[in-house]
This record gives structure tokens, sequence and C-alpha cells, in this order.
């Protein structure tokens, strides 16, 4: 994996590990490997989230772009998924999201997109890892008078919410949804486009000042939620996270609907109308056993990609899939946009919930739940990518994978961006699988000593 793309393109705490100077020569080697092989203007789309920090590596990115002489057009505040829809609307090169995701406000990043509206495959991140860290110099500036302009957009969120509302197949009235924006980019979107589609929409976590991003709301702290809609009596809550790409809903009973149960949700709706491509979904490895066990049953195939919405991605576009996504809520819908759109994901929740007879905890309720147990081991740097070689750990891990047999997975991996080691473990007896995650956790720390 490159060193300066995780899974997710370069991320780190704002301004003093994702740098403007490091933003400003992403800018510039993205505009130069997104470049027009005709030699004409490029031009590429900025996003950014709520955070204080979005304006300056806007501004850093900008003067990158276009100290090479691409243009810039500026959406401002903006849902991920809404930039990815409006590269392709608007014929631009590719885009860059100013965004550090599910992550607290410290943190940030920048996810870059292709002309085709999604997220640069590992050939154009290796270029654009080459010239800003190896051979900077390559990135020539262009002359005074060859220098980008800055476009100010003025109606990208509106143009987004209307495409929604042009996607959706049938009205929402008669429903009642709590929505959590996590005080992000679904701020200034959700309230308008589900009010608009028919709901009747009660909104928190809409209030964002820079700071509050993800802070105990949105899909990675759903507790309130959870809370708000048994309160208000809703049919359905709907938790985003910071650009909302990704989507987690809450049953009218305060339960969480995770991502896997939404694709198996989804899944099964598109197969009954013939919408599913060969009756397939695309999921992770780190997809739970109660989904494939489900899909299996009501003839769903499954197949697997590496952990990341990118892999999803790539193996639906390799093979025609229309259907991905991932636990954590990145649902991809390839006919309609080529990355997770956390609302999208919402839109069609919510046209099955009005469209059928059942609840949402009826609609969920066939999937098993077995636990989960996940752990991060952190390790010496000098320890990357050889931890697996050490048999003490490999041994350990194939022995409790047999001892769980088909009751059960075990998954270890290395994270793409820094040193830490991911232990997840599965299985119906959560004390077993606890005491199996920590003690692979611990060998590997014995293993991996400084």
């Amino acid at each position: 994996m490159a060193k300066l793309f995780g899974t997710d393109g370069p991320r780190g705490i704002a301004v003093t590990d994702l740098t403007c100077e490091l933003a400003m020569q992403t800018g510039r080697a993205a505009a130069l490997v997104l470049a027009k092989k005709d030699g004409g203007k490029t031009k590429i789309l900025i996003g950014k989230d709520t955070r204080l920090s979005s304006d300056a590596l806007e501004a850093a990115v900008c003067a990158g772009i276009c100290s090479v002489g691409a243009d810039v057009e500026l959406l401002g505040v903006v849902p991920t998924p809404a930039l990815a829809r409006l590269i392709v609307k608007y014929g631009a090169d590719g885009g860059i999201m100013i965004s550090g995701s599910h992550n607290s406000a410290e943190y940030n990043g920048l996810k870059l997109f292709s002309a085709k509206g999604h997220k640069l495959m590992e050939e154009a991140e290796d270029e654009i890892e080459r010239l800003v860290l190896t051979s900077p110099e390559e990135m020539k500036l262009c002359s005074h008078d060859e220098v980008g302009r800055v476009i100010h957009g003025e109606n990208a969120a509106d143009e987004y919410i209307e495409s929604l509302k042009e996607a959706a197949e049938t009205d929402l009235s008669g429903l009642k949804v709590a929505i959590d924006c996590a005080n992000g980019c679904a701020s200034y979107t959700a309230e308008k486009l589900f009010t608009a589609l028919g709901a009747e929409v009660l909104v928190i976590a809409d209030k964002p000042d820079g700071t509050n991003i993800n802070k105990d709301c949105g899909s990675t702290h759903i507790h309130h939620l959870m809370e708000y809609v048994v309160e208000q009596g809703c049919d359905c809550g709907l938790a985003f996270d910071g650009d909302a790409d990704r989507c987690i809903a809450v049953d009218e009973k305060g339960c969480i609907i995770d991502g896997d149960r939404l694709i198996a949700i989804f899944a099964e709706n598109m197969k009954a109308r013939g919408r599913l491509e060969g009756d397939t979904a695309v999921i992770t490895v780190m997809s739970s056993l109660g989904l494939r066990k489900y899909a299996d049953s009501v003839g769903i195939k499954l197949v697997s990609a590496g952990a990341g919405a990118r892999y999803v991605l790539e193996r639906m576009l390799e093979s025609g899939y229309k259907l991905g996504g991932e636990p954590n809520g990145h649902i991809i819908f390839l006919d309609e946009c080529k990355t997770g759109d956390g609302q999208l994901a919402g839109v069609r929740l919510l046209e099955i919930l009005k469209s059928g007879s059942r609840k949402l905890s009826e609609l969920a309720g066939d999937m098993p739940a077995y636990p989960q147990v996940k752990l991060n081991v952190r390790i010496p740097p000098k320890f990357r990518e050889l931890w697996k070689n050490e048999k003490a750990v490999t041994e350990l891990i194939e022995r409790y994978q047999k001892e769980l047999g088909s009751e059960g997975r075990i998954f270890v991996r290395e994270s793409g961006k820094e040193p830490i080691v991911r232990i997840m473990t599965e299985g119906s007896d959560f004390g077993r699988i606890n005491d199996m995650a920590v003690a692979i956790a611990q060998c590997i720390k014995d293993s991996c000593a400084y």
C-alpha cells in the first residue's frame, strides 16, 4: 500500500500531519495525473465537509491545482457522493473531497476521484504518490499567463438534492423519520431532501460549528438516535457520517440496522424485482457470518472483496454487479453512483418500507446475529508486513479457525495507513471469541516486541 494513500486517500491530524504543504503538492500531482490527454484545459472539482480545517486545506489544494495550469470549481460544503455525481454531470476531469469522513474534527483527509466519478485506482494513486514524495521536481509550475482559474459554484448541494429526488421511485408520505446529520455535510441536504419526498422529518446533530462533526453523533455514535427514534415514535432512523457517504439505520424499536443488514434488505428487494445482477451482491471480508448465512438461505450469492469501499467498487466494476457495501454503511448502487451514498441508501430503504407492509424490524429480523470482537494492536513500524510471518501468530490463528469451523471466523489484517494490526473474531459464543481475540493480540505483541 502506498505511503501517501491509505484505503481512502491521504488522512491525518489536520495541518500538522496532513499539512497545507502536503495538500498543495497533492493538488498539483492530482491535476497532472488527471490532466486531459488532448492538452485541453483540465478542470478539477473540490468539495469539503464542515471541519474548521477544511477551509485551509481547500485553499492549499486549490493553489496547487491552479499552479500547474488546471482550473478549479469550488462546490463548498457538499456530501462526498454529491462531488462524485457532479464530476460526471459537469464533465470535469476529476475531483477532490476534503473530509475526514467519520473521524473526529481534528482529523481531515483528501479523497480523490477520477473523471468517471469513482475513487482513483491504485495506478493513479501510485503516480501521485511518486510525484509528491520522491519526484516533486517533475511538477513544473506554469507561467503567469497559464495559471488556472477558480470558479465558485453556488448550487452544488441543491443539484445533488434534485438528482436524488429524480431518482426516487415513490413518495415517502406517511413515514416519520429521524435523521442524524453528524453535524456534517448532510446538515445542508438531508432535511430538504426527505421533506421534499414527503416524509415527516425530525433532525438532530444538524448544527455544525467546525469542531463538532461526528462528536457523539452520526453513524459511529448512534446511541442518541436509537433513543430518539423510540421517544418520537418514528418508523425509522437514519444516521450519516461526516461526509454522508455512509448510512446506518435504526428500526422502530431502537435497534441498529448496520450495513450488513441493509445489504440483506436491498439485495432481497432487488432480487425480487429482477434488478440484482446475477443475484449477487459484493461485500467485504469484514462482513458478518450472519449476512453470509442469510444470503445463502434466500438464494443470494455474495462475492467478497478486500476491506474498503474502493475494493468493493473494483469488484463491482470488474463483473458488473449492481449492489455492494460494507458493514459500516458504505452502500454502492452502481447504476446510480460509483461511490457510497448515505442519503441514496436512506431513500431506497424508506421506499421499501413505504411499498410493503412490514416494519423495519421485521425486514431485518430474519438475519442471524453473531457476536464480533474487534481489537487493534499497534506494532513497531519495522514489523510492518513481517508480523504475519511469525510462526507463533500464524499457528495460533490457524488453530482457532479450525476450532470455530463453519460457525465462526477470524480475520487479521494490517491497516493500510498505520502500523496497526486489526483483529476480528466472530462466532456464537462471545466469551470464547473474546478470549481468542485477546490471545491473538497478545501473541502479536509478544512476537513484535520493541
